[in-house]
């Protein structure tokens, strides 16, 4: 599936207002995909904050929203795994880690949160492509 990366970057953008980094990247990436963003949002809900609000122990939303997105998106498994682990080890290649609470200083500064978001939906644009 090809997605407009710029109408992804622009949805995500739009829920991050609203919605915690699982839920807008998820729900940015599948809004532009065609699916419903209610179920969408409560899918993603358990994500924030690094998994049930671990911070410093789990995974950044951005990357689980990316992943679940993938995966309701991409019909072959082993692309899903591959992309899945592209994103895993690209985002920690920018960002040094995959964890919410490295990222955001447990939740104290979630400035660089609408950034991984924005960086995730973009980097599943362009795996879609390859």
């Amino acid at each position: 599936m090809d997605l407009d990366s710029k109408e992804v970057v622009k949805k995500i953008e739009e829920y991050r207002k609203d919605y915690s980094c699982s839920q807008s990247t998820l729900m940015g990436i599948c809004d532009v995909a065609g699916f419903d963003d209610v179920d969408l949002a409560l899918l993603g809900k358990g994500f924030s904050g690094g998994i049930g609000g671990t911070f410093s122990e789990g995974t950044c939303g951005a990357v689980t929203g990316a992943i679940m997105a993938l995966g309701l998106i991409c019909d072959d498994e082993k692309e899903i795994i591959s992309a899945s682990k592209k994103l895993f080890n690209d985002f920690k290649d920018k960002y040094e880690s995959v964890t919410c609470g490295y990222i955001s200083k447990d939740g104290d500064d979630k400035s660089p949160c609408v950034e991984v978001c924005l960086f995730a939906g973009e980097k599943v644009c362009e795996y879609l492509k390859e």
